[in-house]
């Protein structure tokens, strides 16, 4: 293969690795807020006492009063005056029930407190603005509702300081009232719950626990929720009741009944607040406000960003299924066609095709070469031994390593030696069309070799006239090792499947450079191989679409060529693959508002090629993290079940493919693996590419190393 006239090396891009990095990161920090927030912890039974020692509890604690001040250093504790009841509410807000409560409280001209979840809060805060709005008092009751009694120190303080910032950002104000989820009475305070109380202190917060609950949360029924409430003497009281974290209907029936009862009593229902003489709200500085809007609204972006990646995600998945399913049933079409025709004596062409003689005509085989000691015998000699006339050019492109007088010491018959000033493989291309004999060219790479059988495979399409290229089945030799296994893989799978639904669909993108044949009329009619993009064999396929002439695929007729044998190799190649081919379809864009082949190619293989090797492989990484995601935050069987689901749906992709090309199924095994290294590499290369073109910078031509891997197969050879 020859390389592109030498060019100054462009300044390289480093930016948008840093862009990638960040929006990675920012995506991840959106994922775990979110996973935080929904997942790690929820709404649940707040009455269940946590579980453990209590000997470091003061006795002040477990036997005092229900309001817990723990600030510097020194326990007190009250309760609230006689006939003096505080109505408390936690595990709201909650869109259905809270507004019915806030309805009913307004009905009996009572104000009560809500200690609000801030996961709660951030989805309905307009339920937070009416409860301050309507004079009731607003306490902490966690960010998530996470049991702080088991937390660490750093959620602890995550939670009941992420909370008041959700509270400041909402309504403005700051709350001094703190109840910790699934506390109760005083009895039931534990050694982890003190510690969290004591922390909290130290931030400035009270602590309210409980005297009654309701135990709504049980739905024992309206009269049995009543009777919880009922206090038993004019001793003041602590309710505790619940506006969220289920169906609270016998809640709101039982709180009105109650609020009925308690002024028949002569109790006065107030907030915990007023109960025992504080002010529990303040308001909340600038700065504490400004902190927590931000807060709030970083939270329902990570949601946003969540919710548009969920979609994407289905999305993606429902794309990729899409092509499974047309990619095997456009290769069963095309194996049937090509059976049927071979059935009827005039070898494999398309059923479209009238029956028409065999092609026998000699064909001009075009080898552009640079630098291609390393395997141009084999490729020569290959070539030579067709069982179909050729005339052979090799086209030394300015080599250095001696390959034109290697060729040459050959003597092979029918073999020509053209030497020229390296001008790149187009030129190298060109040079060789202007002194083709024939009019079919067959277009093959230095480091490629064919099997006796190819030429006169690749060319019987020809047959058809509106036919005017052929691309040939691309296999590679050098497959040993776990690198070589995956590349072979992707050839059998990612690209033959899809040049036989290309085939069968008429918008062929692409006739490799290692194996193509041509009509020479065609060619010179499109203006010969340009040198406008790095991907000239996909430019001129498209400019020939573009032209009128049907591209099709020939199973058949293959070629064996190299492969990168490392990572640093795989990355250039495929990074200027695609480059390439981003330039040759950014160059025929046109092609989406044309009739005919032209359109075809527009509609059909740009927009294949748009959404399944451009805009999936930018979202890749994307998808990793939200696996990654989903093992930590939901549940980690069923993301291993749809992984499996995917991986089973590429495996029977892949074992069809490779039973269309008779291929061994060994190589499969490596095909899991693939999902960790190989297919991480392939998005990265797009990315790389998609920014490159996007900063005008010019890829310079990237040679891949030769190893000297390539053998002449011998008459009998088929598939490895």
């Amino acid at each position: 293969m020859s390389r592109g006239p030498q060019r100054a090396r462009p300044a390289r891009v480093r930016a948008h690795w840093v862009v990638l990095l960040a929006v990675l990161i920012a995506v991840g920090v959106a994922l775990t807020v979110q996973g935080y927030i929904h997942h790690l912890a929820g709404i649940g039974d707040d009455s269940v006492p946590a579980e453990g020692s209590a000997g470091t509890v003061p006795d002040a604690v477990s036997h005092g009063g229900p309001v817990v001040d723990a600030r510097g250093g020194t326990v007190r504790t009250v309760a609230p005056p006689d006939r003096t009841l505080a109505l408390t509410f936690d595990d709201g807000p909650d869109p259905e029930w809270t507004p019915q409560i806030l309805d009913v409280l307004e009905k009996h001209h009572v104000h009560a407190t809500f200690f609000v979840v801030g996961s709660a809060a951030i989805d309905y805060p307009e339920i937070v603005k009416r409860i301050v709005a309507d004079g009731d008092e607003i306490g902490v009751h966690t960010l998530t509702h996470a049991d702080l009694g088991s937390a660490p120190a750093w959620r602890q303080q995550l939670e009941v300081q992420g909370d008041q910032q959700v509270i400041a950002g909402i309504t403005g104000h700051a709350a001094t009232l703190l109840r910790p989820p699934y506390s109760s009475e005083n009895d039931a305070v534990r050694d982890g719950t003190w510690a969290a109380m004591r922390a909290a202190a130290n931030q400035g917060y009270l602590t309210v626990l409980t005297t009654k609950d309701s135990e709504d949360w049980q739905r024992p029924g309206v009269a049995t929720i009543v009777k919880n409430l009922s206090p038993t003497g004019p001793r003041g009281q602590v309710l505790l009741m619940h506006d969220g974290g289920g169906d609270r209907d016998q809640s709101v029936a039982a709180l009105d009944a109650s609020l009925t009862a308690f002024a028949n009593q002569g109790f006065k229902v107030t907030t915990a607040g007023e109960a025992v003489g504080i002010t529990s709200m303040r308001d909340a500085t600038a700065a504490e406000q400004l902190s927590g809007a931000a807060f709030v609204w970083g939270i329902r972006l990570s949601d946003w960003v969540v919710t548009g990646i969920s979609w994407a995600l289905l999305a993606s998945g429902v794309v990729t299924f899409i092509r499974a399913v047309l990619v095997i049933g456009f290769a069963a079409r095309h194996r049937r066609a090509a059976r049927r025709a071979q059935a009827a004596g005039r070898g494999r062409r398309r059923i479209t095709t009238p029956i028409r003689p065999e092609i026998t005509e000699p064909v001009t085989v075009i080898v552009p070469a640079y630098n291609e000691s390393a395997g141009i015998e084999a490729a020569v000699r290959s070539i030579v031994a067709s069982n179909h006339p050729v005339e052979i050019i090799v086209v030394d492109d300015g080599s250095t390593d001696g390959t034109a007088d290697l060729v040459e010491a050959l003597g092979l018959p029918g073999v020509r030696v053209v030497r020229k000033h390296n001008g790149g493989k187009p030129s190298a291309l060109n040079a060789g069309l202007e002194l083709a004999s024939h009019e079919l060219v067959v277009m093959v790479d230095g480091d490629t070799v064919f099997e006796p059988d190819t030429v006169r495979a690749l060319i019987q399409p020809f047959a058809d006239p509106r036919v005017g290229a052929v691309s040939g089945n691309t296999k590679v030799a050098n497959r040993g090792g776990i690198l070589g296994a995956w590349q072979h893989i992707e050839y059998v799978v990612g690209f033959n499947l899809d040049r036989r639904l290309f085939d069968v669909a008429e918008c062929m993108p692409t006739v490799p450079g290692a194996i193509g044949a041509f009509r020479r009329d065609a060619l010179f009619w499109v203006g010969g191989v340009s040198d406008d993009t790095l991907a000239e064999d996909t430019d001129l396929t498209m400019a020939l679409c573009r032209d009128g002439w049907r591209v099709v695929y020939q199973d058949d007729a293959r070629a064996w060529t190299e492969a990168p044998a490392t990572l640093g190799a795989l990355w250039k190649q495929r990074y200027r693959w695609c480059y390439g081919t981003l330039q040759a379809m950014w160059k025929h864009r046109g092609a989406v508002f044309q009739g005919g082949q032209a359109g075809k190619l527009g509609r059909r293989g740009l927009g294949y090629l748009l959404v399944l090797q451009v805009l999936l492989p930018l979202f890749a990484p994307v998808v990793d993290i939200f696996a990654i995601y989903g093992l930590i935050f939901l549940d980690p069987v069923r993301i291993g079940a749809l992984w499996l689901v995917f991986l089973a749906v590429q495996l029977l992709m892949a074992g069809y493919a490779f039973r269309l090309d008779k291929e061994s199924l060994r190589p499969l095994w490596t095909l899991p693996l693939q999902q960790f290294v190989y297919r991480q590499l392939m998005y990265l290369v797009v990315i790389q590419s998609v920014v490159t073109a996007l900063a005008g910078v010019h890829l310079r031509w990237h040679r891949m190393e030769r190893y000297g891997s390539l053998r002449v197969p011998p008459a009998a050879q088929g598939q490895a």
